[in-house]
């Protein structure tokens, strides 16, 4: 082992003295927890050396519900309210990926018509949920208006969704086999309006937001989430294409009717003085994310099919023996459902890998040197919802 009399260089106890005076200067601060009907309940505890970040250690665990052990003990239909609760802003993206899995190992046929229904909520849901994500994020870097706008939009979405299923958050929508609820004509013919008017909205974003100078010099080479970066933590979603990675699973791994469907992928390009993995860069492609959700619901209208929307599915549900992994392009990345079933009316084990969980344990790589208002800003393009880190 070297040491400082073979390592050739003179011990200096002054220097040393003068480096840990410099460490017991820093100053630790917490942020957060924030209340859960905000971003959730993240604590970071940063250590700064005046307004620079010198080192930032995410603290998880205030919102854990146990829900992977819960599911343990619930029949199979039982678990999906449970589900919903974990990204509750994408909640139909969140039962979408069970009930994906549980019908994998099941062999259930999904009608056509529901397949259609799905796609056109989950689309739905991605919009929705970006919305939220563009209004908090600009209110996070002092704009107001933004998060009005967004909140407006995304009360039209969730309307409809409380006529589908009851609900407003949390839907228990979609169920083993299809939907619990069919969709009418007059629905989708709101749906088309909803489009035609966002279409409008979104250029109102673009001016309001995108091009605006502060929101640009807030986020522009804030956050580097490179593309290594993103390989090595394994990152998803708009965090892997904000780094100029085209990776989206309705498009490489198409499920559902993705496979049929015509849209593009947008990654990171460091157009506008961007850099590809910036805030900036994860900003834009939610944003271009929702232009493309359009263009799909608009394909699901033009060729939505009749039939029924629940397929054959047992009273009680026994899967086979066996294990299954099923993931889904969710807003804010690929969500995971790994089953494994004994043969029972409960799964043996589900276990649930979060993107959000991902995402938040990259925070201590891009901290350091960061001002604490662009680290401000850097958690808020991650777009984190603490009841998917916390199951």
């Amino acid at each position: 082992m070297q040491t400082w009399e073979n390592s050739g260089e003179k011990f200096n106890p002054t220097q040393t003295a003068e480096t840990e005076k410099l460490k017991s200067e820093l100053l630790t601060l917490n942020m957060g927890p924030q209340h859960p009907a905000t971003h959730g309940v993240l604590r970071v505890e940063i250590k700064t050396d005046s307004e620079v970040v010198a080192h930032a250690i995410p603290h998880i665990g205030y919102l854990h519900r146990c829900m992977e052990k819960h599911s343990e003990n619930l029949d199979y239909r039982g678990i999906i309210p449970f589900v919903d609760r974990m990204d509750y802003l994408a909640a139909m993206n969140q039962e979408h990926t069970y009930v994906m899995a549980v019908e994998s190992m099941l062999g259930t046929e999904v009608p056509r018509r529901a397949e259609y229904i799905r796609v056109l909520i989950l689309e739905l849901q991605r919009i929705a949920s970006h919305l939220m994500a563009f209004g908090t994020y600009a209110l996070d870097l002092g704009a107001f208006s933004p998060f009005l706008y967004a909140f407006d939009e995304r009360e039209k979405i969730l309307r409809l969704f409380e006529e589908l299923s009851g609900a407003r958050l949390l839907y228990n929508y979609i169920w083993i086999g299809g939907v619990w609820n069919d969709i009418t004509s007059a629905q989708l013919y709101r749906v088309k309006e909803f489009c035609d008017h966002f279409e409008e909205e979104l250029k109102k974003y673009d001016t309001l937001v995108s091009q605006n100078k502060i929101f640009r010099e807030r986020t522009r080479h804030v956050g580097i989430m490179d593309e290594q970066m993103c390989y090595a933590y394994g990152a998803t979603g708009p965090v892997l294409r904000g780094a100029g990675v085209k990776w989206d699973l309705r498009k490489v791994a198409p499920y559902s009717l993705y496979g049929e469907l015509d849209f593009d992928v947008p990654v990171g390009d460091g157009d506008r003085d961007a850099m590809i993995g910036d805030c900036y860069s994860r900003y834009i492609v939610r944003m271009k994310e929702m232009t493309e959700s359009v263009k799909i619901i608009r394909q699901i209208l033009d060729g939505i099919e009749s039939g029924p929307v629940i397929g054959k599915v047992p009273k009680v549900i026994k899967l086979p023996k066996g294990e299954v992994y099923m993931r889904t392009e969710c807003p804010r990345g690929e969500l995971g459902i790994h089953l494994v079933s004994d043969g029972g009316k409960t799964p043996y084990r589900l276990k649930v890998k979060s993107p959000c969980f991902t995402h938040t344990s990259m925070l201590p790589e891009i901290a350091p040197g960061q001002l604490i208002a662009d680290f401000v800003a850097s958690i808020g393009s991650i777009d984190i919802v603490l009841g998917e880190v916390d199951r």
